[in-house]
Formats: C-alpha cells, sequence, structure tokens
C-alpha cells in the first residue's frame, strides 16, 4: 500500500482511482478508506479519487497520540503533497467533514471547493445527539451497540436488502488505544470560530432524519460559512452519501462541476 510520511513520522496510506481533477474524499472517525467502497464509483468516472487511512486505521501508523481533527487534516496535506496535489475538491462526511473543516480554514490555498456532509462545527454551540442515543451507544453489550450504529446510519429497508458487510460501522481492526483516540478527536472538534474564515465555495449535505448527528448542524454550518449552500436528503440517516448515493452523488458532482471547474 502506498504511503505519505508527516512530519512526525507516521505513516498515512492512501489510494487513488480515476481520471481528472483531484477529489479528496475524509472517512468517518475510526473509518478508513473503506468507508466509500460503495459509493467511489460514482465519483471516479469524473475524478480522480484521493482517499486515506486515518492514523489509527488501515494500513496507516498508529502511534499513541493524541489525535484531533487539526492533526488529521495535516495528515491529508502530508498526502497531497506526496501526491504533487497543490488543490483540490474536498468531500468531508461526519469526522471526515470535521477534518475538512480545518483543512479549508488552515489550507485554503489547498481547498478548490468543499462539501461537507453529515457532520457538525463542534463545540458548545453544537447540537448534539440525545441522551437516549448516547446512551444506547454506550451499551455494555457490543452487538447492541452494533445494532443501534446500524440503526443511526440507514432506514430499516437498507439492511434487510443490502446485508453487508456494512464499511460505515468502523475499523474492526483498530487497537483500542487509536479507537480511543479517534473519540476523543471527533468530541475535541471545535471549528465554531474559525468558520467564518474558509473562502472555498461550500455545499452542506445532511439527511433529515439524522439522529446520529443531528440534522439541525447542516443549519449552523451554512450560516457560518460565507455563502454555503444547504441540501438535505428526504428520510435519510447518517450514511446518506451510500444509501441515497442516487441523489446525493449527483448533488456534489454537480455542484463541483458549477462552482469550481477544474482550472
Amino acid at each position: 500500500m502506498p504511503h505519505a510520511i508527516t512530519a512526525d513520522g507516521t505513516r498515512i496510506a492512501y489510494q487513488t482511482q480515476g481520471a481528472g481533477a483531484p477529489l479528496l474524499l475524509l472517512a468517518g472517525q475510526a473509518n478508513n478508506h473503506h468507508w466509500w467502497d460503495r459509493v467511489r464509483d460514482d465519483f471516479d468516472t469524473a475524478r480522480r479519487t484521493i482517499t486515506l487511512d486515518y492514523r489509527g486505521t488501515g494500513d496507516s501508523g498508529k502511534p499513541e497520540g493524541p489525535y484531533s481533527t487539526q492533526g488529521f487534516a495535516e495528515d491529508a496535506v502530508a498526502v497531497l503533497d506526496h501526491l504533487g496535489v497543490d488543490r483540490a475538491d474536498v468531500y468531508g462526511t461526519s469526522m471526515g467533514g470535521r477534518v475538512a473543516q480545518w483543512l479549508a480554514v488552515r489550507h485554503p490555498e489547498r481547498v478548490r471547493s468543499l462539501v461537507l456532509g453529515c457532520t457538525s462545527p463542534g463545540g458548545p454551540k453544537a447540537f448534539e445527539r440525545d441522551d437516549s442515543v448516547r446512551r444506547a451507544l454506550a451499551s455494555p453489550d457490543p452487538a447492541e451497540r452494533l445494532r443501534t450504529l446500524l440503526d443511526l446510519m440507514y432506514t430499516p429497508q437498507w439492511p434487510a436488502t443490502h446485508p453487508g458487510p456494512h464499511r460505515t460501522l468502523g475499523d474492526p481492526a483498530m487497537p483500542p488505544h487509536a479507537r480511543r483516540a479517534h473519540l476523543r478527536a471527533s468530541n475535541g472538534h471545535d471549528a465554531w470560530d474559525a468558520l467564518p474564515q474558509i473562502l472555498a465555495p461550500t455545499l452542506v449535505l445532511h439527511g433529515t432524519d439524522d439522529r446520529f448527528n443531528p440534522t439541525a448542524n447542516a443549519a449552523l454550518l451554512a450560516e457560518r460559512i460565507p455563502g454555503a449552500q444547504v441540501r438535505l436528503i428526504p428520510g435519510a440517516r447518517h450514511a446518506y452519501f451510500e444509501e441515497f448515493r442516487d441523489l446525493a452523488g449527483p448533488l456534489v458532482l454537480d455542484f463541483l462541476d458549477r462552482k469550481a471547474s477544474p482550472e
């Protein structure tokens, strides 16, 4: 597996497919590049897609940490540097959307356009999931936690016709220390004050039935990011990009084509 080396010497595995203007795809918390498996082909026909395994996941290094969304953004820059990509469209979902926020804030010259999916600004002003969801996710029964996560990601009809494996449910090979570090990184995210600095054209996507990351966060992001657009996917839960790919994928590509055509 090819890899880039970060400033602290960590190996970050990456994957490229397709041809065209570069599109960096950033996965959710405690997940690797397989998060995108079922939808990646939707973008490869028009873009050169770039994914990575976050530190702590997949074929990347797994140092003790601490980890942060800012640090994950710097790891992504290391991959772009290694590939010789000066500017890319960036599409981040869930924690990947939090990472994408910092990438756009700290490296505006590297981000041609930005798509933020099922994510939030973090911090005390963001909308948090309700206590019932928190309790279910903290169940001591691993099977119950898995059922809860599956229900938060997809409508009941989806698993019935798509038995899996469901790549959005986490990297099963992650060591415990890395899983804890990912959780702390995502929970510690707070880009509220920095969001108005984002210069890239921005599209915010969210499912209307997302309880994992409440839908109200989409409006918050759009209010904080100058000129941002919002599109809500009716009936979708957290993994809108997969279950509702026939709607979400074209929305993303249309936005990239209209707002950030290759130079």
